[in-house]
């Protein structure tokens, strides 16, 4: 049976693709460690579970209003006034079924098929294939060290810039300067931007600031998108929402009723839940201890490049010593050293891998990297014999 033709060029997502290979292996009966995504070895906060049980022992959950029920609508925007500066309404505030939902009804509603897309590379995967189902141009840029005048102003011109901050795969936190830089930038050539802060919290180094946190982020056209996944390890409760002008929260809210109406309440009393309660501060110790472990263990290592990131739950190293490509080096740490890694390519740059560091307990992850160092290490050994 034909599909259409809007899906039949669209290939399935590389991050959840490898995640979904990891799975089968493990129903196969074989060990595999899973650095390819990052999934918390921490439960939720307890006062999510929590108000969740509560939620249970109601006699009725009624359908809210499809942006979310009003009252978390204005704790939402509270919080986001508060921590991230953004003076933001009520009814400037969407709900969602994730970060993913969000940034697509915000490029649907903010662009028409043909009209030019900013991403910087690498890139979480789901911006491209975002923007290709909606009939976007991609603009792939790659991520410059500082966002000078001159930087910016080499940009080709487009109607939307995506921004993920802090980034995902590099970990890299924008300065208030290269924040300030980018606002005067959009306001020159009038693009628009959605700005993805699903990482605002896990902070190792440095601080965040949202790109939204001006009086003029409403002519500017700044759409913020903010998730529980990672800052509160609730991966599997599809729980996030969007900061956008009141126009375009009324459009996505307009998209999303036919396509999920609202989230689930039990879903919103978690994301409520959550997001009072604040990023477990032990939980960013533990990461911040698991980052310091891996590069410990790789600080040797010669056929890799890798920075230590200012933020987030992934390490991205440059393995282009190894004069190979990574998708060859993934495939065969996976069939022979049973740990499962990102390949750069699925995120825009070639000879570079991801490695989610969150999952598991610390000795399943010091064995991984073990794995991982000895693959190459004997990769690194038969360039040298060739030689």
């Amino acid at each position: 049976m034909n599909v259409s033709r809007r899906i039949a060029d669209l290939k399935p997502l590389a991050t959840t693709a490898m995640h979904g290979r990891v799975e089968a292996m493990q129903a196969d009966g074989r060990e595999v460690i899973d650095f390819s995504i990052a999934i918390s070895h921490f439960p939720p906060p307890p006062a999510v579970t929590a108000a969740v049980q509560e939620g249970l022992r109601q006699t009725t959950l009624p359908y809210t209003s499809v942006a979310g029920s009003l009252a978390l609508r204005g704790r939402l925007a509270q919080r986001v006034a508060r921590d991230n500066g953004i003076p933001a309404e009520a009814d400037e505030i969407i709900v969602t079924n994730g970060a993913k939902q969000a940034l697509y009804e915000a490029l649907y509603v903010m662009s028409d098929p043909g009209q030019r897309v900013i991403i910087f590379r690498p890139y979480w995967p789901a911006y491209v294939a975002t923007c290709r189902l909606l009939g976007l141009e991609t603009v792939l840029v790659d991520l410059p060290d500082e966002f000078t005048d001159a930087f910016l102003d080499s940009l080709p011109q487009a109607d939307i810039l995506i921004v993920n901050n802090p980034h995902n795969p590099t970990g890299a936190v924008l300065k208030a300067a290269d924040i300030e830089r980018i606002a005067a930038w959009m306001a020159r050539r009038g693009v628009r931007a959605v700005v993805d802060e699903s990482y605002e919290t896990l902070i190792f180094d440095g601080a965040h600031h949202s790109l939204a946190a001006r009086q003029d982020w409403r002519s500017l056209g700044i759409v913020t998108l903010f998730s529980c996944s990672q800052s509160h390890a609730m991966m599997g409760w599809r729980a996030g929402f969007a900061v956008a002008p009141r126009a375009i929260a009324a459009a996505m809210e307009t998209l999303q009723g036919p396509i999920t109406a609202a989230a689930p309440a039990l879903t919103q009393l978690a994301l409520d839940a959550a997001f009072a309660a604040g990023t477990p501060p032990a939980m960013l110790a533990d990461y911040r201890r698991r980052r310091d472990t891996v590069l410990e263990m790789l600080s040797g290592v010669a056929w890799m490049k890798m920075t230590c990131p200012a933020s987030g739950p992934y390490l991205w190293a440059d393995i282009s010593p190894l004069g190979m490509e990574c998708s060859d080096f993934t495939e065969g740490l996976l069939q022979h050293g049973a740990v499962a890694l990102m390949p750069g390519e699925a995120l825009g740059v070639s000879r570079h891998i991801r490695l989610g560091f969150i999952g598991g307990d610390e000795a399943t992850l010091r064995r991984g990297v073990s794995a991982l160092i000895h693959h190459g290490d004997g990769l690194a050994a038969g360039k040298r014999e060739v030689r």
